[in-house]
């Protein structure tokens, strides 16, 4: 049975991650624990609210190393909405320039868009390379947020002897308002959405299926 640990650091709505994977007959625990983070199958790091807090938690249970230390040692990791944006280089948020863990180069900011949080069911605009989304480029997830990367770029890893040269990036996007954000990425075994997969009916499902069957 594949096992994943839901990273729990305070941040993120986790119990219904769990019962996702469990639906999917994984072994799904909650912990904080670094040695079963570091060893399960896959790790999950959700996020919910403000981007520094997010970092903040994170780091004060050492998820960051628990992160850095998996993909360089290729295990997957799979990033769920703030757990998505924590990746990037930077956050600006209520006034706060905050660092994020730096896996992908890019900046999280506000939404553009007439009305804020972008609330409910939206498409993807899937790479053609995704793995992630394979089989369900074309359907409907869920989102709940004020602010979304704009542009995203790999990063330059080797300050955490994680070598990903050679290795590409796909990024998925969507459209809210005048912003085109980044949905999905995806490099080695870095793995993250914008969107909600656990919220995300059918389509949700198949795409934590997909991110199972790549381990």
């Amino acid at each position: 049975m594949t096992k994943i640990v839901v990273f729990d650091y305070g941040f993120g709505n986790v119990r219904s991650m769990v019962r996702a994977l469990a639906n999917l007959g994984a072994d799904a625990t909650l912990t904080s624990d670094y040695r079963q983070a570091l060893e399960a199958d896959g790790l999950v790091v959700p996020g919910v609210g403000a981007f520094a807090a997010c970092v903040r938690g994170l780091r004060q249970v050492s998820g960051d190393r628990v992160i850095y230390d998996r993909i360089r040692a290729d295990r997957p990791v799979l990033g769920v909405c703030v757990g998505l944006q924590i990746m990037f280089d930077l956050g600006l948020e209520h006034g706060e320039n905050a660092q994020g863990l730096g896996l992908i180069g890019g900046t999280v900011a506000p939404l553009d868009a007439p009305v804020v949080p972008h609330m409910g069911w939206d498409t993807v605009q899937a790479d053609p390379g995704t793995t992630l989304l394979r089989g369900i480029e074309d359907e409907r997830f869920y989102y709940v947020h004020s602010y979304a990367a704009m542009n995203a770029e790999p990063a330059d890893l080797s300050r955490e002897q994680i070598d990903l040269d050679g290795v590409d990036q796909h990024v998925s996007w969507c459209e809210y308002g005048n912003s085109h954000f980044v949905a999905a990425y995806e490099r080695g075994r870095i793995a993250a959405t914008q969107f909600h997969p656990e919220k995300s009916g059918d389509a949700g499902a198949q795409l934590l299926r997909n991110w199972i069957a790549s381990f």
